[in-house]
C-alpha cells in the first residue's frame, strides 16, 4: 500500500530536549503548580519530569505499569495504572492505592488518560499485547468509575474541545478519530433508553504511513496529534483537516503537549519500542516552540483532577 506524502506545511523539526530512552514514552502533561513536564515510560515503570528548558530531569520508579499522572485539586499526582488507580506525593513519593481498576482482566493494562473541563478524568485500557477488542473507556466523576465504550484495541487520543462540547479519541488501529458530543453533566449525550448515543468519525489518519496515537486541543479548538510510525505530529482544523505538521527524527512519537509557562511549547515523547535497532534519540522527549506559528493560541489548561464527590468539602 502507497501513501500520499504530507500535503500540509511543515511548522519545524522538533530537536531532542530530554534523552530519555524510555521503551514507551506516554503521557505528556504539564504541572502547572511546580511549572514541570511530566511523562511517563510504561514499559519500564518510571515516571520523568523536567523544567520547561530539558534541565533538572529526573526519573523515579513506579510499583507498575504507569500510563499518566493527573494533577490533583490538592497538588498530588493520581496515577492510571496497571490493575489500580494510585494517589502519589510529587514530594515524598509516598504512593496510596485508592481505586482497583479492571483487576478482573489480566490481559489489560491502562493506556491514554485527560482530565476533561469537569474536572473528571477519562481514561482507557488495553491488551498488554495489544489484545484486538480487549480495551475500553473509562470516566472518573467524582470517585465514580463509569464505562464509556467497550471492544477496543487500542484506545487513544483522548481530549476534549475548549467549550467541553466534545470529546475526541481513537481506536489506534482503525486510523480514526472519533468525536462524541457532551451533555452538560459531561458525559456522552445519551438516548432515551439510557445508552450513550454512538461517537461519529471525524478524521481520517492512517494517509500518510502513521497512526494517530496521543492528542491535546487549543484555544483555536484544533487538535495535535501524534502519528506513531510516521515521525510527525499534525496539527488539524476544527473540521478535521490537516493544517500543518511538526516533523521529528525518530519514527515512534506517541503523545503530545501544549505546556510551558506561556502554553506555547510542543513536547513530545516517544518510543523504542518494536525498533531493531534504535537510535540514540527514540524514546527521548522533544522540544518545539511555537509562539511564533501560534500567535495567540495556547494549549488548554484543564482545571486538576477533583476527586471529592459533591457536597463534600
Amino acid at each position: 500500500m502507497t501513501h500520499s506524502p504530507p500535503c500540509s506545511p511543515c511548522i519545524g523539526n522538533a530537536p531532542l530536549l530530554v534523552n530519555s530512552q524510555c521503551q514507551l514514552g506516554e503521557g505528556a502533561c504539564w504541572d502547572v503548580q511546580r511549572q514541570r513536564v511530566i511523562w511517563l515510560d510504561i514499559n519500564t515503570c518510571r515516571l520523568h519530569s523536567c523544567h520547561p528548558d530539558g534541565s533538572g530531569h529526573s526519573s523515579t520508579p513506579l510499583p507498575r505499569q504507569t500510563s499518566y499522572a493527573a494533577l490533583t485539586r490538592s497538588g498530588d499526582y493520581l496515577l492510571v495504572s496497571a490493575s489500580q488507580l494510585s494517589i502519589m506525593d510529587p514530594q515524598s513519593g509516598t504512593i496510596t492505592d485508592v481505586m482497583p481498576f479492571e483487576t478482573d482482566n489480566p490481559i489489560t493494562r491502562s493506556n491514554d488518560a485527560r482530565v476533561d473541563s469537569q474536572g473528571s478524568l477519562w481514561l482507557s485500557s488495553m491488551g498488554r499485547n495489544a489484545d484486538p477488542g480487549a480495551g475500553s473507556l473509562y470516566r472518573l466523576h467524582q470517585r465514580k468509575l463509569t464505562c464509556l465504550r467497550q471492544g477496543m484495541s487500542i484506545p487513544n487520543a483522548i481530549c476534549f474541545s475548549a467549550d467541553g462540547r466534545y470529546a475526541y479519541f481513537t481506536d489506534t488501529p482503525t486510523g480514526w478519530i472519533m468525536r462524541w458530543t457532551l451533555g452538560d453533566d459531561g458525559f456522552p449525550q445519551r438516548l432515551a433508553s439510557g445508552e450513550f448515543i454512538a461517537p461519529t468519525p471525524w478524521s481520517a489518519q492512517n494517509r500518510h504511513g502513521g497512526l494517530p496515537d496521543g492528542a491535546v486541543v487549543d484555544s483555536e479548538g484544533c487538535l495535535w496529534v501524534a502519528l506513531w510510525g510516521a515521525g510527525r505530529v499534525v496539527r488539524l482544523s476544527p473540521e478535521g483537516e490537516e493544517i500543518a505538521h511538526v516533523s521529528l527524527p525518530v519514527r515512534h512519537v506517541s503523545c503530545p503537549l501544549l505546556g510551558g509557562p506561556a502554553g506555547q511549547t510542543l513536547y513530545i515523547t516517544t518510543a523504542r519500542e518494536g525498533l531493531i535497532a534504535p537510535a540514540p534519540g527514540d524514546g527521548g522527549l522533544y522540544r518545539i516552540e511555537l509562539s511564533d506559528y501560534l500567535k495567540g493560541a495556547t494549549g488548554l489548561s484543564p482545571p486538576p483532577l477533583d476527586l471529592v464527590p459533591s457536597g463534600h468539602g
